[in-house]
């Protein structure tokens, strides 16, 4: 990640107006809510926000592994190469899927398959979408075992996933999504549970990866400092909302949103030593009960009688950053201000 990253040209995917709702006997449930982003070759974006948030749905309903139902797509269009998957038929996206967008899944150990070696799963990729035989699908996992760094690759190849620790489980993991060469990759939590030295590693593992094959990276996470040093762009969602999108640096030196001001100061810093953390008060709405405005409003110190009685838009505050919030400039300016404080 660089932060002179440029794009240009049609984007490998784009996601418009999105509207995804489960339906169930306790009521409607809105789990997203008009989503929209763009992603391109060798670009990194990070959707963050809190459990619930509708991260990971969005991630299912681009792969097409939503369960539906209860879940329904009601609006909107996902396009990849200019073709809206929700039109296209099942056949040519279940093609599509794993050969030219890929997923890594949430938990490493409940993804994979406990009664099967890992190299068999890992081989199984190259036998259904390329026709492979089994010698040749083998030779392929091992050496995709060895990319991944997994140590001795070639005896542990028929390991069963039991036999590996969360971070080799996790670089397994890594290894069945990158098999086939996906021009799009969603790594869903991919560190969650592990340690921060395995983080790196990981984190470390799909930015090298990510280089070699120019592939657009989607990075679900709920955490901002795992993003920091990868991402090239960030959307903030809450609530099944983006609240704010834009660059990484901008966001972090200068957000317009309170939601992820409240997101940044729940940060521990090294130089706040004796310090109280600070925390978002309360918790997210349910999505059967949605507030008529702002979805943030009861949690949000800013909040007015407006934020209350009428729903934000998402609207650009200064070029390529957009903030769902009536008050963005003002806590634009006042993150600006800080910026500005903490440099001198």
């Amino acid at each position: 990640m660089t932060e002179t990253t440029t794009t240009s040209g049609t984007p490998l995917l784009e996601v418009r107006n999105l509207e995804v709702e489960f339906r169930s006997k306790a009521g409607v449930a809105q789990a997203i809510n008009g989503m929209n982003f763009t992603l391109h070759a060798g670009e990194t974006l990070a959707i963050l926000g809190e459990s619930g948030s509708g991260k990971s749905v969005t991630a299912q309903t681009i792969m097409g592994i939503l369960d539906m139902p209860p879940g329904h797509i009601t609006g909107g269009q996902i396009l990849y190469r200019g073709e809206d998957l929700l039109t296209m038929g099942e056949e040519k996206r279940r093609k599509l899927r794993g050969m030219n967008i890929s997923m890594i899944f949430q938990d490493a150990l409940s993804s994979l398959n406990p009664v099967l070696p890992v190299g068999w799963q890992i081989a199984e990729m190259f036998r259904v979408h390329r026709g492979f035989k089994r010698k040749e699908a083998r030779a392929k996992a091992v050496e995709l075992m060895q990319k991944v760094g997994i140590p001795a690759a070639e005896k542990r190849v028929w390991d069963f996933p039991h036999q590996f620790s969360g971070g080799m489980r996790q670089r397994i993991m890594i290894a069945m999504a990158i098999a086939l060469d996906p021009d799009v990759l969603i790594a869903d939590e991919p560190t969650t549970a592990l340690d921060v030295t395995v983080q790196a590693q990981v984190m470390g593992l799909l930015k090298d990866l990510q280089a070699e094959h120019n592939m657009g990276l989607i990075l679900i996470t709920h955490d901002l400092g795992v993003v920091a040093d990868v991402a090239d762009k960030i959307a903030v969602m809450y609530a099944g909302r983006v609240m704010e999108s834009a660059d990484v640096f901008e966001i972090y030196a200068r957000t317009a949103n309170p939601y992820t001001k409240g997101l940044l100061e729940s940060i521990p810093r090294i130089d706040g030593a004796g310090e109280r953390l600070r925390a978002i008060p309360g918790l997210p709405p349910s999505l059967t009960d949605m507030p008529a405005g702002c979805p943030f409003s009861p949690r949000c110190e800013f909040a007015t009688e407006l934020c209350t009685a009428e729903r934000p838009a998402l609207r650009e505050i200064v070029p390529g950053h957009r903030s769902a919030c009536h008050y963005a400039e003002k806590i634009y300016a006042m993150s600006a201000e800080g910026t500005e404080e903490a440099r001198a």
